[in-house]
């Protein structure tokens, strides 16, 4: 191994601490609507809100939410959440699914990051396969905010530091459409077609509402 490829993470790491001792304030910003005024009439099925319970609240720590099911509750098209956070700090901060997700019980069986459908050069989203006692979910997920639409946790961190640091901003949000899928039936791309559909849609609609 170079000692390129070893001196580089130091490098970044060494950076990293550098900009984030040069934070000297960090600024609130509001979305430009409430979340749960994000539109969503694209589906083409009727949706409703749920409440995410306070204890959950509190753990994921967001300023704004809106949690919604398209369809109905016992067998959804899909279920979308957007999480929103006007500032980031310690203990309050965007969790990543992929820790939070095996807690719940639920196991990764298939992971994956996608080029956004016919999004601008570099933006990405996760893809997630997801199993828990025989019931299966697609998942798709992103972090939203600042300009950017990124799947990568590791970018969206260095992006959070070095936007601290230079501007003071480290507004964000949380995107995710979580489509069940029947167990012993295989997922076709027709499935990843729609979610990719349903994620481009998602994703202009939150653009809407971010500052």
């Amino acid at each position: 191994m170079s000692r390129t490829v070893l001196f580089t993470p130091v490098a970044i790491l060494g950076l990293g601490v550098l900009l984030i001792s040069g934070i000297r304030e960090q600024y609130t910003v509001p979305a430009k609507a409430p979340i749960a005024t994000l539109r969503t009439d694209f589906a083409g099925v009727p949706s409703h809100d749920l409440e995410v319970p306070e204890e959950e609240r509190k753990v994921a720590g967001m300023t704004d939410y809106v949690m919604r099911v398209f369809g109905s509750d016992t067998m959804p098209a899909f279920t979308a959440y957007v999480g929103y956070y006007d500032k980031q700090v310690q203990g309050k901060s965007i969790h990543s699914p992929k820790n939070c997700l095996p807690g719940a019980g639920w196991e990764i069986m298939e992971s994956a990051r996608l080029p956004l459908a016919g999004g601008a050069p570099g933006q990405t989203v996760n893809r997630v396969l997801l199993a828990n006692k025989g019931v299966r979910a697609l998942v798709y997920y992103w972090y939203q905010g600042r300009g950017r639409i990124e799947a990568s946790e590791y970018k969206v961190k260095w992006n959070l530091m070095r936007d601290a640091a230079l501007t003071g901003r480290t507004e964000e949000a949380l995107v995710r459409i979580v489509m069940p899928i029947a167990n012993n039936v295989p997922i076709t791309p027709e499935d990843d077609a729609r979610a990719m559909r349903w994620s481009v849609q998602l994703s202009k609609a939150v653009n809407e509402v971010m500052p």
